[in-house]
């Protein structure tokens, strides 16, 4: 069939659900195109681990041009969506220039951004590790933190400042930074810093009573023993309501000054989700039914962070994602022959996240597992879930690098 005759299927954004999606889809039955500004998909549980160099950038990338050939792909971002046309507004990611594009099919899969809750201050001053640039900027500004602190015109006071590392947000995002920031300076930074380490500190803030709340109870408290035996210090109950270029303040009036802050708090709607005139759950995603179709409009499929059940909502997590691009694939499809498809069931296999100092946590169905053994089933679990061979020896060839060289702390 040729692509004139092809239906035109437009799939926005190249997260977990739209390369599941892409990936899963028979793309010789569809004339397909990608909109979205990141030209590549991000393995996003292991993003952490690049904020310190424990794994290089692009080991945990995968350009969307080559891993789903056969398809058209426009760096660009989506502004507006016309249903009574099939038609979408878009603006290109590098120039602004707009163009627009027809639709049979449009699939919404653009994921969600930070959420700041509109304290004042988070936007200018704090860090989000949500994208490859955000840990990219991480790394440089944990370097640049050490430098400045090693000036020897600097107080005491400015050290300690400068040398504090605050995470504001206690899931699996934040506690992993956390974990790795502790491995870079127990491992790599012990000798070249040596006059600065007693200046050193972690924090992460959390405002709810736990962190890793959405873990079983014995696996959180066990993070919580380690991280205060790695000297992290863990304070609960702690919303921030203001921050400042050098300080946060908290709702109790505490001031807790740092030189590196990371928010990590949740994600919230895109710019695009806010805009679209279509119903929203309470936590403003787009509701659809249990086919993730768009109650009401005619070829208009939204999946992931985005996008949630009137009766259900799914937690934002890759494996969340990954199963709904799959069935959407099966829904593309069976609906070129009519077939019928039974409704999305979601199966929860687990979480797991890494605690630090070679521990990591498993919170299974069968298993509550930590320690060492473990972080072994962690990376072995991660290693399988990257698309590509490429990536799987890039990965554990890094690995190899940090235990055998350690990680780099160049500054360019």
């Amino acid at each position: 069939m040729s692509d004139l005759h092809k239906p035109k299927l437009v799939v926005l954004g190249t997260g977990f659900a739209a390369f599941s999606l892409l990936k899963s889809l028979k793309r010789s039955a569809f004339d397909t195109t990608v909109v979205s500004p990141r030209n590549h998909f991000l393995f996003t549980p292991l993003l952490p681990s690049t904020t310190v160099g424990t794994l290089e950038f692009r080991s945990i990338i995968e350009p969307i041009r080559k891993s789903v050939p056969g398809i058209r792909y426009f760096q660009a971002r989506c502004a507006d969506v016309d249903t009574s046309r099939k038609e979408i507004v878009c603006n290109g990611a590098l120039d602004g220039t707009p163009f627009r594009l027809q639709y049979d099919t449009l699939v919404i899969a653009v994921g969600a951004v930070n959420n700041t809750y509109n304290i004042p201050g988070v936007e200018q001053y704090a860090l989000f590790l949500k994208e490859l640039l955000d840990a990219r900027t991480i790394r440089e500004r944990v370097i640049d933190c050490f430098e400045r602190a090693s000036q020897p015109t600097l107080t005491e006071d400015r050290r300690k400042q400068l040398l504090h590392f605050v995470v504001v947000g206690g899931g699996p995002t934040g506690v992993e930074f956390a974990a790795e920031m502790h491995d870079f300076v127990k491992e790599d930074l012990q000798k070249p810093y040596s006059p600065l380490i007693p200046y050193i500190k972690i924090t992460i803030l959390e405002a709810g009573p736990s962190i890793l709340s959405t873990f079983d109870g014995v696996l959180s408290d066990y993070t919580a023993r380690l991280f205060r035996r790695q000297q992290i210090e863990v304070r609960t109950n702690s919303p921030v309501v203001q921050v400042a270029a050098e300080a946060i303040t908290l709702k109790n009036a505490d001031i807790v000054p740092f030189g590196l802050l990371v928010w990590s708090t949740g994600i919230g709607p895109t710019g695009l989700i806010q805009s679209l005139p279509f119903a929203r759950s309470k936590t403003l995603r787009l509701v659809t039914d249990e086919w993730f179709r768009v109650k009401g409009i005619d070829g208009l499929y939204a999946l992931g962070d985005c996008a949630a059940f009137e009766t259900i909502e799914f937690p934002a997590t890759s494996q969340v994602a990954q199963q709904e691009g799959r069935y959407l694939a099966k829904i593309l499809e069976a609906s070129l022959t009519g077939t019928t498809i039974a409704p999305f069931q979601y199966h929860h296999y687990g979480m797991l996240a890494y605690v630090g100092s070679n521990r990591a946590l498993a919170d299974l169905a069968t298993v509550k597992g930590r320690g060492l053994a473990t972080w072994i089933f962690w990376r072995s679990a991660y290693l399988t879930k990257l698309v590509s061979i490429k990536n799987k020896i890039l990965v554990v060839f890094d690995w190899a690098k940090t235990f055998v060289f350690g990680r780099d702390i160049s500054r360019f």
